[in-house]
């Protein structure tokens, strides 16, 4: 296992790294964009009445992504949502390295061909800074999560990190990794 790479990160270093050189007209290699993280967060506003279902997010997305999640706290009291600073109200993953890769391959090539009616994703997601945001309505997307076993259904966020410096940039990069955006 030492000496593994993940198949998307084997595709990236061989054939789309050096397209993309090519066709954004770059001087030097360390403008092409990378990947430098993926973040995938569960809200479960339900949590303050039943703890039961923060564990139940917890699990399923440590299935989905293969690594432990963190429990997130409010950062601050919000009265109409009957919520107090430091309660325990969302899951997060940050997935990096081999996993992010393998997970990005998951993502695309077998979880998104899962939605129902799905005809691609929104390609104005971007924030302005080659970063992009994905929801996910449906947790069961994933063949990892057993439908007979779950709490409930919820959705989750995913957010793409990339060196890009602009969208269009971004866009180009995650197209060639095979995202399916929307015509």
């Amino acid at each position: 296992m030492k000496n593994y790479e993940p198949r998307l990160k084997k595709t990236y270093k061989e054939q789309i790294a050096p397209e993309l050189f090519k066709e954004l007209g770059y001087t030097s290699t360390m403008q092409i964009p990378r990947l430098e993280k993926i973040i995938v967060s569960m809200g479960v506003g339900e949590a303050l009445q039943n703890k039961k279902l923060l564990d139940a997010a917890v699990d399923d997305l440590t299935l989905i992504t293969g690594q432990k999640a963190v429990k997130t706290k409010a950062r601050k009291s919000i009265a109409n949502f009957k919520i107090r600073e430091g309660q325990e109200i969302g899951v997060k993953v940050t997935l990096r390295g081999a996993m992010m890769y393998e997970f990005l391959d998951r993502l695309v090539n077998v979880a998104l061909p899962r939605v129902k009616d799905f005809r691609g994703i929104n390609q104005n997601a971007f924030d302005g800074h080659g970063n992009y945001s994905l929801g996910i309505i449906e947790q069961i997307i994933f063949p990892e999560i057993d439908f007979d076993k779950i709490e409930r259904v919820s959705g989750l966020n995913i957010a793409i990190v990339t060196t890009a410096k602009t969208d269009a940039e971004a866009k180009a990069f995650l197209g060639k990794f095979g995202m399916p955006f929307r015509k």
